[in-house]
């Protein structure tokens, strides 16, 4: 088997004890999955305490539209960090997965804007529930459909659905409404507070965001994701060994869409809205560049390459006309790729070993 470092870190240099057989649990698996929580260091709990404290410092614009957007948009592409840093499998169907949710949840749901002859009504829990067991059934679909194939072909297969499903909100009206979507959508007032008022609405997408990335924390250290490594790094020894590759990888993709389907109704929710804009191609790009922009092995870069793009999206008028946006983006991802393919995290790694070698 393949012996380089997985990016899961110390998790992944118990992968070689660990994926011994797929018909028992080693004490290394055992111990990694026990202890995920080894792998949160005390720079964790500085970056969650000053994301606590952020709001009550930022105006609510900064709060909600930069901070609370960046958290939705991070937890979509952590869903394309852990299938592409942890499964090898590069998807552009993340942000597909995400707008089967949001559509799900609007049509399921009650929502007004003259678009209520195209809802159910059902109370929002349930609304999300079955928005969520839709988008994760879907996804194990895509995965089902995506995993026999590699590299480009992956990438396209998964443009494919993507661009399959814009066509069919843009021009199914009796269901979606076309071009101008579903509107009105807003989080469900709970336990008294109104969700969509930016303090909450933070502390919600927060709340999402960290069980998110523990979520993956864990799976990628437990017995799971030490295979699914494994299967990365050398697919054929593992299926040597007896591990079911295309189950583990299809599986991913499952979990991968769960994610993203939270975030997807956190996007709505946030937005207002769903429309044929929010599920394009350039939403599409723009999760693969997020996902790059932080670092593809690294859980927190999803968040980290989300809070940069939407800093870019969101103050880039001041310095550059509107419609010229996508070049500032490019221009800041073709940087970062040159310089580090592992994201803004490889560089900050690349620094910190620069300046401890200059140590005396």
């Amino acid at each position: 088997m393949n012996t380089r470092t997985s990016p899961a870190g110390q998790g992944g240099r118990v992968a070689q004890s660990a994926v011994l057989s797929p018909n028992q649990n080693t004490p290394g698996a055992v111990d990694a999955s026990e202890r995920w929580w080894h792998a949160l260091a005390p720079r964790h709990g500085i970056v969650l305490a000053i994301a606590m404290l952020l709001p009550f410092v930022l105006t609510p614009f900064l709060t909600f539209q930069v901070m609370a957007q960046s958290l939705v948009l991070g937890l979509i592409a952590l869903s394309l960090t852990f299938l592409g840093g942890y499964g090898g499998m590069v998807s552009l169907a993340q942000m597909t997965l995400a707008g089967v949710a949001g559509y799900a949840y609007a049509v399921l749901s009650l929502s007004n804007g003259g678009t209520e002859h195209l809802t159910l009504g059902w109370p929002w829990w349930l609304a999300m529930l079955t928005a969520l067991l839709i988008t994760t059934l879907f996804a194990t679909l895509v995965g089902w459909l995506s995993v026999r194939t590699e590299g480009i072909y992956t990438i396209m297969i998964t443009l494919a659905i993507g661009v399959a499903f814009y066509y069919l909100v843009l021009q199914n009206y009796s269901v979606f409404n076309g071009f101008q979507g579903l509107r009105e959508i807003y989080p469900p007032p709970v336990f008294g507070i109104e969700w969509r008022d930016p303090l909450p609405f933070y502390f919600l997408t927060l709340g999402c965001a960290l069980v998110g990335y523990c979520l993956v924390k864990w799976v990628v250290r437990a017995p799971f994701g030490i295979a699914l490594q494994g299967i990365r790094d050398n697919p054929r020894r593992m299926a040597a060994l007896g591990f079911d590759v295309v189950a583990h990888r299809v599986a991913a993709y499952t979990l991968a869409g769960l994610i993203a389907g939270v975030g997807g109704i956190l996007f709505v929710w946030y937005n207002g809205l769903i429309s044929p804009g929010s599920v394009g191609t350039g939403w599409l790009i723009n999760i693969l560049v997020i996902a790059v922009l932080g670092g593809m092995k690294h859980p927190i870069g999803a968040f980290l390459g989300a809070l940069v793009f939407v800093l870019l999206q969101t103050f880039a008028i001041d310095i550059i006309d509107r419609e010229r946006f996508n070049l500032v983006i490019g221009g800041v991802f073709l940087a970062i790729v040159l310089f580090s393919p592992d994201g803004l995290l490889g560089l900050w790694a690349k620094l910190r070993a620069r300046l401890r070698s200059k140590r005396p």
